[in-house]
């Protein structure tokens, strides 16, 4: 359920919307009073709101100010008033939509989902992005956690896990490994290497025999998975 403020001191419009916008599962609950409304959105929450200009003690453009100011709320913006200032300010204020009255309320259905799609799509682009990195590195201090715990590895293994970690989901042959890592000789047999890999995946595997993460590629190299 969609879940709108409506700040009208039109009652009798102000009823024809609501129940109009009750058939699209949109709960619209209206406040002729600006003070009034301003004091439910402060403690209740909502998805939108629709705002006239020509309210009773306080001009609709101070409304949306003061709504602007306070929250992150849609604002669709809805008047009779003819004059194409009242439209800019309000647009230029941070007001999501104009409606000039009179309008058809499918238009206003419309228009609200619209918003509603859009703002939600935003708030998804805003969302941090959440990686469940198996493989953790911290290069200052030279340390590499698994799934939050700190593995202990010589230098060696260090640097080769280090080189698997930047190159993750492609593989690694074995010429790389030793032209990177200063720590293993470029001259060394690949034997040697076989022997570090292995005490590699004694750290970091459940079965070091069956590896999930450091894996041999037969003829290429190596691949670290997660």
């Amino acid at each position: 359920m969609i879940k709108i403020v409506m700040i009208e001191d039109d009652a009798e419009l102000a009823e024809v919307l609501i129940q109009y916008l009750a058939k699209f599962s949109i709960e619209v609950t209206n406040f002729e009073d600006p003070f009034l409304a301003l004091s439910n959105i402060a403690l209740k929450s909502y998805d939108l709101i629709i705002l006239d200009l020509t309210l009773p003690g306080l001009d609709g453009l101070e409304v949306c100010k003061e709504l602007l100011a306070k929250h992150k709320i849609p604002i669709i913006v809805s008047s009779a008033r003819s004059d194409i200032t009242d439209k800019v300010i309000a647009l230029e204020l941070g007001a999501d939509d104009y409606l000039p009255k009179p309008y058809d309320p499918r238009e206003l259905e419309v228009r609200i989902k619209t918003i509603l799609r859009r703002c939600s799509k935003e708030l998804e682009l805003l969302k941090p992005e959440i990686k469940n990195e198996v493989f953790v590195i911290d290069e200052q201090k030279q340390e590499i956690k698994q799934n939050g715990k700190f593995i202990k590895f010589t230098p060696a293994e260090y640097e080769i896990m280090l080189l698997m970690c930047k190159r993750k989901g492609f593989v690694v042959s074995r010429y790389d490994i030793l032209q990177n890592c200063t720590f293993l000789n470029s001259d060394e047999d690949s034997g040697s290497l076989s022997v570090i890999i292995n005490r590699i995946r004694t750290k970091i595997e459940i079965e070091p025999k069956n590896p999930e993460y450091l894996l041999t590629i037969r003829g290429l190299g190596y691949k670290l998975t997660e």
